[in-house]
């Protein structure tokens, strides 16, 4: 029997390693290769990055149920790292539903994915600059068909199949209420009556034909490296008002104002490091036209939640700012009392001398 459904599933797991990657130094130390520069739609708008990624193919893996796993690793400037493994598919709605289900609750593949990681980072140290301790790590669930039997169109796929696809993206085994069906498939976009793209926070469905669907999943993938990033500046951002909050309470005398000075300092390079890095990542990628893959990656994007924690560091940003200018105000008036308390030590010290004088 002919399966209802063929294509393959899409597993990233992407790993915060690093201040910065050398990809050049890498590019050489792992025998790697660049992705190509400009991604391609099928309307023939392109994007590029501002430094393409560098992609080194690996081995499959197989796993303990002797399931085999193609591997790849990508690596971008601003010091994240992927690791995707791809598995075909063929079979019927139920059982690609049971998949989802299974493997988003699971965690044999981020064992997996975690272990390769760490091997690839500890063999290529150097081209790793200001390596992380610990890392911050997203993943990602797409599932891409590209024949369905019937070759159904966008509209007749939803109106058919839509509580299946909602479940796919979910994760859920069960049938979900009316609303939270409705509002997954809000998220439905096509840009010809016959691909469909449906995007939730954890996973996507791709019914589209390899090339695109492989476009696709690049941006997904660099929307969840985002996100990475500003979860690391967000953490970052807190840590260092935290302990700001806690410097501004310890005293008010003289001496901890004059300390506000290199808290001050401190905090300036912690603002100028992050607004540089933030500008980095959001200019990593560039669109040539406002199409397809422009707005594909905005809702994926905002589906994700990179705006929401985007907000939080600009706040966090500005709330940093008004601290900078605070210390300084504060560094300011000692100083200004300060010289205030030895012109009035020196006229002391003038007028004691002149009445001895007088004596």
């Amino acid at each position: 029997m002919t399966p209802t459904l063929s294509g393959s599933i899409s597993i990233l797991f992407l790993y915060d390693v690093s201040e910065e990657i050398g990809l050049d130094q890498l590019r050489t130390l792992l025998n790697a290769a660049t992705l190509e520069q400009g991604m391609k739609h099928a309307a023939a708008e392109q994007f590029f990055f501002q430094r393409p990624p560098v992609i080194e193919p690996s081995q499959p893996l197989t796993l303990g149920n002797h399931e085999r796993l193609n591997v790849q690793l990508k690596y971008y400037d601003y010091g994240v790292m992927s690791v995707a493994f791809e598995v075909p598919f063929a079979g019927e709605w139920q059982e690609l539903i049971s998949l989802s289900s299974q493997w988003m609750s699971g965690s044999e593949f981020e064992r997996q994915a975690s272990r390769i990681a760490h091997e690839r980072v500890g063999r290529a140290t150097a081209a790793f600059i200001n390596p992380y301790s610990e890392w911050l790590s997203e993943d990602y669930f797409v599932f891409k068909l590209k024949d369905i039997a019937g070759a159904p169109s966008a509209d007749e796929l939803v109106a058919e199949c839509g509580e299946e696809i909602a479940q796919i993206v979910r994760g859920e085994k069960g049938k979900l209420s009316r609303n939270e069906y409705a509002e997954i498939l809000q998220s439905a976009l096509s840009y010809y009556p016959d691909d469909l793209a449906v995007i939730g926070w954890n996973a996507a469905f791709i019914y589209d034909s390899t090339p695109e669907a492989e476009t696709s999943l690049q941006l997904l993938e660099y929307a969840n490296s985002q996100l990475l990033e500003f979860r690391r500046y967000d953490e970052l951002l807190s840590r260092e008002l935290a302990k700001h909050y806690r410097s501004l309470g310890r005293g008010n005398s003289i001496l901890d104002r004059w300390r506000t000075s290199r808290e001050a300092s401190r905090l300036l390079s912690v603002l100028l490091e992050v607004t540089e890095l933030t500008e980095r990542v959001d200019n990593a990628i560039k669109f040539l036209s406002d199409m397809f893959s422009a707005r594909f990656y905005r809702l994926a994007a905002v589906k994700i939640g990179v705006p929401d924690y985007r907000n939080l560091v600009m706040q966090k940003l500005k709330t940093a700012e008004d601290l900078h200018n605070f210390l300084i105000d504060e560094f300011h008036q000692s100083r200004a009392f300060i010289l205030e308390l030895l012109v009035v030590i020196i006229l002391i010290i003038e007028l004691v001398y002149a009445f001895r004088g007088k004596g």
